[in-house]
């Protein structure tokens, strides 16, 4: 399976969010003109890790998601800690924070926030515990980015 990068347009929300107009997202190749996100993306809204999603070439050869196909189960979840909080922004700590319920992530320094891939086995009412807390104690603010019907009773039943 050959790694490719796949372009998403992003609409914007506002004058400054997202700060892109174009995420890329690294995937593997599954089949005709199909590929499998191979990372959690940092602002694409309704996509995670593992999704299956139809691309589209451009006149240059360029991949760009068409269309999604089959979620993987995943929950993408957007954390920014505070620079001025307990964490001093490390992006570093927050992954620590999750990593005890088999959640894990990625950093990004440019836009001082963590992507979070939570697996579908995962204690979400205990992630989603964390995430409040942080929350109300000052450590971070969050995002839901995408998120399973799971995810959503998880929080109704706290």
């Amino acid at each position: 399976m050959a790694a490719v990068e796949v372009h998403f347009d992003l609409p914007r929300v506002g004058d400054d969010w997202p700060p892109v107009e174009v995420e890329s997202l690294w995937a593997e190749t599954v089949g005709d003109d199909v590929v499998r996100l191979t990372n959690v993306p940092w602002f694409v809204r309704g996509v995670a890790s593992g999704d299956l999603v139809r691309v589209e070439a451009d006149a240059d050869g360029v991949l760009w998601a068409a269309e999604h196909l089959e979620w993987s189960g995943n929950c993408t979840i957007r954390v920014v800690p505070f620079r001025s909080g307990p964490l001093h922004g490390s992006r570093q700590r927050v992954l620590d924070a999750f990593e005890p319920f088999g959640v894990t992530g990625e950093g990004i320094q440019q836009y001082g926030l963590v992507a979070l891939e939570v697996p579908p086995d995962a204690d979400l009412a205990g992630v989603q515990r964390v995430l409040r807390a942080g929350a109300r104690d000052g450590w971070w603010d969050y995002e839901e980015g995408c998120v399973s019907d799971e995810w959503t009773a998880a929080a109704r039943s706290r």
